[in-house]
């Protein structure tokens, strides 16, 4: 129990430092690569409560995908940073007050549900069963409680990727593509013309 809260402090730490260190970075690399660091903490964060379902998917999306993502893009962009940090202190009042509006509205929300959990006799999280793991767990509750709004959300998310590619897709005029339906179309008597040439001279178009 002691190496476990010795684990617990010790990424706390590591994760709230990265996490400062993320808004607080000069260059902004330096702000994505203490991102990933801030996402590796936080998955042992959650391999210690027993959700390792949900630190392998922070690890797989957050660090493989969307954290990625932000490195290439801020590699490759010749944006100045420097021009940016002009206007920075002109902006800090109104950061600051959302920064306030949202630290009270996580108090708020946390406040509610651990009055809720003490109104129903409930000091923690809901188990699983002894002979469930925690990704079979979380698949019950998404494919039975909520199975029609995870396929709304499927559908949201294939609309969003379908209209992306149309805004995206350029048409260039005197490009030649494939067309499948005239291929499987064809006939000997459309596909073929039998030509007969004399000896010593080629075909012309």
């Amino acid at each position: 129990m002691a190496l476990q809260a010795i684990a617990f402090y010790l990424l706390s730490a590591v994760t709230i430092g990265a996490g400062l260190g993320v808004v607080s970075a000069r260059n902004p690399v330096h702000s994505v690569l203490l991102l990933i660091l801030a996402f590796f903490s936080a998955a042992g964060l959650f391999v210690l409560l027993g959700a390792e379902f949900l630190a392998m998917l922070l690890v797989v999306v957050y660090v493989g995908a969307v954290a990625v993502l932000f490195l290439f893009v801020v590699m490759m962009l010749d944006v100045d940073f420097t021009s940016l940090r002009q206007g920075f202190a002109r902006y800090m009042p109104l950061g600051a007050a959302v920064a306030g509006i949202l630290a009270f509205e996580m108090v708020a929300v946390s406040a509610v549900i651990a009055n809720r959990g003490q109104a129903a006799g409930s000091t923690g999280p809901m188990a699983s069963a002894p002979d469930t793991t925690n990704t079979e767990t979380i698949g019950r509750v998404l494919y039975t409680d909520y199975v029609y709004f995870f396929q709304a959300a499927g559908l949201v998310l294939l609309v969003a990727m379908i209209g992306a590619i149309v805004l995206t897709l350029r048409h260039k005029p005197g490009v030649k593509r494939q067309v499948i339906a005239d291929q499987v179309a064809r006939t000997p008597a459309t596909g073929m013309r039998v030509v007969s040439v004399k000896p010593g001279e080629g075909i012309q178009e």
